[in-house]
């Protein structure tokens, strides 16, 4: 009877279930994500979202298209946190960390972090080539740009960035809670950078939600990756 009972304890049942439940999920939320963006690009193509995007961007803009809502400092609060996703803070704080890692000869933490980065930005600016699709047009661009508009590229590599070094952080961390106040700080830089991209008008919405998804699917996917080839490692080790 002692087994039946030990199939019973929370802890053991909660085990089970992140080694063999979470990886389904987890696969489960790659495929919705490529999914939505697959329909998303597809909606692009086609000139579906045109009247969506039009109206959400006009709806950010007072009764000039040159002047956002909200008072400057607000304007200028939006671009600092826009910065936050540029390329020049994403590969700083990128190569920091895996600084960091290497320091700690947490060697497979950091390449895999190298991983989701140089591939998130390869990824990115190729489909931007690929899907060639122009910069809002229809209100002023409060800071400069220079790259093609679909997917945002600040959307996607943000979420690879900061949603994997938020992953490998509450990996460290023994409490539930800590765990979850960790994500949640890494998910709300993403989205607030994300819709500062809408806000100062450089991105259509429909940009900034593809880059979400494609860029949370590839952090995802690499982190399922790096934890398979850990596990595949200990048990041939042991």
């Amino acid at each position: 009877m002692e087994p039946a009972r030990s199939y019973l304890n929370p802890r053991t049942w909660l085990a089970l279930a992140q080694r063999d439940i979470a990886p389904i999920a987890g696969m489960l939320g790659i495929a919705l994500l490529l999914l939505a963006f697959a329909e998303i690009a597809d909606d692009v193509g086609e000139g579906d979202t045109r009247a969506f995007d039009t109206r959400l961007l006009l709806a950010l803009r007072a009764s000039d298209p040159a002047d956002p809502i909200g008072p400057a400092w607000f304007e200028q609060s939006v671009a600092d946190i826009t910065a936050l996703g540029g390329f020049a803070v994403l590969a700083l704080v990128a190569l920091l960390a895996c600084g960091y890692l290497a320091v700690q000869r947490k060697w497979g933490g950091a390449l895999m972090l190298l991983v989701a980065t140089l591939g998130g930005t390869a990824i990115s600016e190729g489909l931007k080539l690929g899907f060639n699709r122009p910069r809002p047009d229809l209100v002023a661009h409060v800071v400069e740009t220079t790259s093609m508009s679909f997917p945002s590229g600040h959307a996607m590599l943000s979420a690879v960035t900061y949603l994997t070094l938020g992953a490998l952080l509450a990996h460290t961390q023994e409490k539930r809670r800590l765990r979850g106040y960790i994500l949640g700080a890494a998910i709300l830089v993403t989205l607030l950078i994300g819709v500062s991209r809408i806000y100062l008008g450089v991105h259509w919405p429909t940009d900034v939600m593809a880059g979400w998804c494609l860029g949370a699917a590839w952090a995802m996917l690499c982190w399922s990756i790096a934890t398979w080839l850990s596990r595949r490692t200990e048990t041939s080790a042991s």
